[in-house]
């Protein structure tokens, strides 16, 4: 007996061992300073670009801007660092500050905003976290969601996660964990939706991330251009179906784009009415939890400086369906409509992607957009959602961060408000729909 009882402790024991590597080998762990001697994850005290070989390293040609300080890394502008990974959901644990005071804003992927501006002072560090989804094109071995051509090359879309920090930002440590357990929240909607990967253009879906914990996260699908028959049509509402589980939701903002599609059988009460509504049936059936979101409203002022409805009957069906298949619905049409009047016509111009020529790099015209935000307007967005779904009381609303005031969208900020800077990649180039 006591053969077998010696035989089993050892077994228990490299079990546990086994467990413990593997748990080891799922979290990848980078350290930053010139003096960091860690011997639980990768010292980096060089600025290493990026490479497919090592699988990590500095991106975007922000090695060279990069200091490096005794135990930490610091910068005046943009570093963006990229990690090799299979597609998933990761929580990202972060420890920000070093040997001078700090102001670091974290993004993901294409811009998604994580951390907002944390402050940290001479020597001080602190602990952040939340959660990505990295994904790919792919759906099954035989299947990909249709990608146009322009892009492609977005960081949404490729093999590897990429954080940016931006501000003044100082850095000590990164840390990568598979994440399971945690809420899903797709998102299927067009440009205004999308995650934007340039700069100035910008969407709501970018910054919503930024008002949850690490137990939610946001998974973006919208592309720009879509409309309901062409979301499914590029296989991305199949792609969400294969993901969810119970318990995730699925956020639905269509309008813009479908008001285009002419002919007999079309239009808010026709086709957009019978998408919705499968939309919102499938998710069910997989134990999804679908909201509805009318589309942001366009800048067309009256001359009395009420804004114009540019919609059309499209909120209203999609009220109608809310109602009919008590679905929670998130009137954004009203929302913005209230937003845009506060500011007035020429104040409201500055949420918007209006910019004199020269302003960026490469851009000649001057940009005259009334449908598409920069980040500050796609900002006062998302936190018109979050209002929405505060007010719905749904089950999200236990995870929005702690200290997150309510909304008014009757008495938005200004422009002055915001000071998160810009990226350092940009495209003057439209996104499509408008």
């Amino acid at each position: 007996m006591k053969y077998f009882k010696y035989l089993f402790s050892a077994f228990l024991w490299i079990s546990i061992l086994n467990v413990n590597a593997q748990q080891k080998e799922q979290s990848q762990e980078f350290y930053f300073g010139k003096t960091i001697k860690s011997k639980s994850g990768i010292n980096i005290n060089t600025p290493i670009s990026y490479n497919e070989k090592t699988g990590y390293g500095f991106d975007y040609r922000s090695a060279e801007k990069v200091t490096f300080e005794k135990k930490n890394i610091s910068g005046k502008t943009s570093i963006y660092f990229s990690v090799k990974l299979p597609e998933g959901n990761y929580t990202i644990d972060v420890v920000l500050g070093g040997k001078k005071s700090a102001i670091t804003s974290v993004k993901a992927e294409s811009r998604r905003l994580m951390l907002k501006e944390v402050k940290t002072d001479k020597k001080e560090f602190v602990h952040q976290s939340f959660t990505v989804n990295v994904r790919t094109p792919k759906i099954d071995e035989h299947t990909n969601i249709a990608v146009k051509n322009r892009n492609k090359g977005q960081l949404n879309w490729d093999n590897k996660l990429t954080l940016e920090f931006s501000g003044e930002p100082a850095i000590q440590s990164i840390k990568i964990t598979p994440a399971s357990n945690v809420i899903n929240v797709f998102l299927a909607g067009d440009s205004t939706v999308t995650d934007q990967d340039h700069e100035p253009w910008a969407s709501w879906g970018q910054f919503i991330t930024n008002y949850f914990t690490s137990d939610v996260v946001f998974a973006n699908y919208a592309e720009s251009g879509a409309s309901l028959p062409s979301f499914k049509g590029g296989r991305r509402l199949k792609k969400i179906l294969g993901l969810m589980q119970p318990g995730d939701y699925i956020f639905i903002e269509f309008g813009h784009n479908d008001e285009k599609i002419k002919g007999e059988g079309n239009g808010a009460w026709g086709l957009y009415t019978n998408l919705l509504k499968e939309f919102i049936e499938e998710a069910r059936n997989k134990g999804g939890i679908p909201v509805l979101c009318t589309p942001t409203q366009r800048r067309a002022f009256n001359n009395d400086g009420t804004l114009k409805p540019t919609h059309g009957d499209y909120p209203a069906a999609m009220r109608k369906v809310a109602e009919e298949l008590q679905v929670p619905l998130i009137d954004i049409t009203k929302m913005t409509t209230k937003m845009y009047e506060a500011w007035g016509d020429e104040p409201s111009r500055k949420a918007f992607v209006q910019y004199p020529a020269n302003t960026f790099p490469r851009q000649s015209k001057a940009l005259e957009d009334n449908t598409h935000f920069n980040s500050f307007g796609a900002n006062e967005i998302a936190k018109s959602v979050v209002l929405g779904i505060q007010q719905l009381n749904i089950g999200l609303v236990k995870y929005i961060k702690p200290n997150i005031p309510k909304y008014n969208p009757e008495n938005p900020n200004q422009l002055s408000d915001w000071t998160v800077p810009m990226s350092t990649r940009f495209e003057i180039e439209t996104p499509d729909g408008n």
